[in-house]
């Protein structure tokens, strides 16, 4: 009955609606750009900072059995529709979902207004990076230590309580407000930043696919010649070996958790980037015949695939800092015990500290009750279950890390350079989501040139994201960051799965990809289409929706610089 309610145009003669229009709509050079093209996008940011972080909190190596099969579950099946609905319609968001129904426009609309608000704040991490790199070829890096007072008799007290990495983050780069509520002014070297960062993604979007498609070479290659080089780099480090044997040992018991199952499909669903329109825009520019199930299958891979690889890459840096950290500990616990005992420099050693104290305790048991407060508890294990994720691991923990290698100047400049390529890369993807639907309406493309559409929304997005730059910036950038798209897109792409197999109709769409790529899908799409998938979808929208009514009222870390954080409501 559903079939009946809703006016539909059949997928067999979409194709032939315009043939003009269809001769005349851009392609991709050949398959393999185009798979790049869906790389650069999916392996983004996420990939470095948000999976190693899940993995840290959830059992290690152990995470690895609810991502893989969620992949299989849920990532494969929702990335292959995308491709084939946006392959077969060559349309964007909106003119793809009206096609198969004229009620169906909005979810368009709404993947254009959710891509719209992911710009909007996405290209300030492409600023931060811009800054980050532009100071990497200082010597000594900026952030390797504290500045000097004004009175050049010590260090900035506000530095002292943190660390240099932190210091640099948070007051020469943002030089964040104490609060939300004080958004201060306008950071001019930030803005420019973004300036610079908005004017890149103009010039790769200039001629859509022309300039894309030649883009993604760099954008989608770079990042994996860098992690390479940060692999070989990271095995040599003092401690790597700590930090690889933290992520591959599993912590089983961490399976029966529910939340590793929630964390594991929604890291899926993000990483792909799901629900936005760009990965419809993008198919959208491929040949008719073009095997959109086999290229599916290659993206969803590599891009879970980049997610282990980057945190292999990212423990063993885990592991390098948190060695440096606790024999950094060990040597000022052992300074200072051979200074207040007057014991003979070199007496006590790593390998014999836990002896000397059970000496020194019982020998000298009231000296070391005085001193015991100021001994520090050094614990390896502490310091590697320190869990940090998005721009805290990216810019303070990466930065940390840094400093103390060799040539900390190269592997900056090389750090910086590859969170550009991925940031631009997933951009790309983001206004693509946007400007194919304009650039598809003959009322807009006959009275307005493609690259004053671009540039239109390169000059909104921009005005609109000097917001992030303020000194409040990073708050309402932190806001944007958990919940601009996480319901709505949950919510798109549930209606994406519905809207095909149930208004459509699942039997039609499998003979319209029969037509399109020489073979109808098999069993197992069908059943995760239909079934397995649109429930993994509501059961995140339900956790997510009582997550955010359960949490009551939302707090924030703040920074404030006489206590360096302080929660407020």
């Amino acid at each position: 009955k559903s079939k009946l309610l809703l006016p539909q145009v059949p997928f067999e003669n979409q194709a032939n609606l315009d043939k003009a229009s269809e001769k005349s709509r851009p392609l991709w050079d050949n398959p393999f750009q185009f798979v790049l093209a869906c790389i650069s996008y999916a392996v983004g940011l996420g990939n470095v900072w948000r999976f190693p972080y899940l993995c840290q909190m959830h059992g290690g190596g152990g995470f690895l059995i609810p991502y893989l099969i969620m992949l299989i579950l849920e990532g494969m099946p929702l990335l292959y529709l995308e491709l084939a609905v946006g392959q077969h319609m060559r349309q964007g968001s909106i003119g793809a979902w009206k096609a198969i129904s004229p009620y169906l426009c909005g979810v368009g609309v709404a993947s254009v207004i959710v891509s719209f608000f992911l710009s909007m704040y996405y290209n300030v991490i492409n600023a931060w990076a811009f800054w980050y790199l532009f100071h990497s070829f200082q010597d000594p890096l900026p952030w390797a230590n504290c500045p000097l007072n004004s009175n050049h008799t010590d260090y900035v007290e506000e530095c002292e309580k943190a660390t240099p990495t932190q210091y640099f983050w948070y007051r020469k780069t943002l030089n964040i407000s104490p609060s939300i509520e004080e958004n201060g002014g306008l950071q001019w070297e930030q803005a420019a930043c973004l300036i610079l960062a908005w004017l890149v993604v103009y010039l790769c979007i200039l001629r859509g696919t022309e300039h894309t498609g030649k883009v993604v070479y760099v954008t989608a290659t770079m990042p994996y010649v860098v992690l390479t080089i940060y692999l070989i780099r990271g095995l040599t480090l003092h401690g790597a070996a700590n930090g690889l044997t933290y992520m591959f040992t599993p912590k089983l018991e961490e399976l029966a958790n529910p939340k590793t199952w929630i964390n594991a499909a929604t890291q899926i669903f993000f990483s792909l980037g799901l629900g936005f329109g760009s990965l419809i825009a993008f198919a959208s520019y491929n040949e008719p015949s073009n095997n959109c199930e086999r290229h599916a299958i290659i993206v969803s891979l590599i891009n879970s695939s980049t997610s282990v690889f980057a945190s292999i890459v990212t423990f063993s840096i885990y592991g390098f800092k948190a060695t440096f950290n606790y024999e950094n500990c060990i040597k000022k616990v052992i300074l200072l015990m051979t200074n207040f005992f007057d014991l003979e420099e070199g007496l006590i050693t790593m390998e014999n500290l836990d002896d000397m104290k059970h000496f020194l305790a019982s020998a000298h048991p009231r000296e070391y009750a005085d001193l015991l407060p100021q001994i520090k508890n050094c614990s390896l294990e502490a310091e590697l279950d320190t869990a940090v994720q998005g721009t805290g691991l990216a810019f303070i923990v990466y930065s940390e890390a840094i400093k103390n290698m060799e040539v900390s100047q190269l592997y900056s400049v090389l750090y910086f350079i590859m969170l550009l390529m991925l940031g631009i890369g997933s951009m790309l993807g983001n206004t693509a989501a946007i400007l194919t639907p304009l650039t598809d309406s003959k009322f807009i493309s006959s009275h307005v040139p493609r690259e004053m559409i671009s540039g239109g929304i390169c000059i909104i997005n921009c005005f609109v994201g000097l917001l992030f730059t303020m000194q409040a910036g990073n708050y309402w950038f932190d806001i944007f960051n958990d919940y601009a798209a996480t319901l709505s897109l949950l919510l798109i792409v549930l209606v994406e799965t519905i809207a095909v197999c149930y208004v459509y109709g699942l039997r039609r769409f499998q003979k319209a990809l029969g037509a399109m790529i020489g073979h109808e899908p098999s069993w197992y799409w069908k059943i995760m289409w239909a079934f397995v998938s649109p429930v993994l979808i509501v059961s995140l929208f339900i956790f997510y929706l009582t997550d955010y009514i359960r949490t009551g009222t939302l707090r924030y870390q703040a920074w404030d610089a006489t206590e360096v954080f302080c929660p407020l409501l």
